[in-house]
């Protein structure tokens, strides 16, 4: 899908100095769906063609973190400890 944005044309010219405007603007909406959880993180990384380790650095760099929850932390000592950890 394409989409068009339009942007009054002062701000425009400040907001791309910043770099590639169109991958920002991708990268922030793929960023807010996912906090939103409209995507997966797979999803976002098929968006942006990311691999599983690059969507990790990209979500880190953006201060992007997992949501971890107590159960989440139990289940994952359950699961060291039946392994023999």
């Amino acid at each position: 899908m394409q989409v068009t944005i339009q942007i009054p044309d002062d701000i425009g010219s400040r907001i791309a100095c910043g770099g590639d405007l169109p991958r920002r603007t991708l990268e922030a909406l793929a960023i807010e769906e996912l906090r939103a959880r409209r995507i997966t993180e797979p999803e976002l990384g098929q968006i942006l063609g990311l691999g599983r380790l690059q969507i990790d650095g990209f979500l880190k760099a953006h201060g992007v973190y997992q949501d971890i929850t107590i159960e989440d932390v139990d289940r994952d000592v359950a699961d060291l400890k039946s392994l023999g950890f």
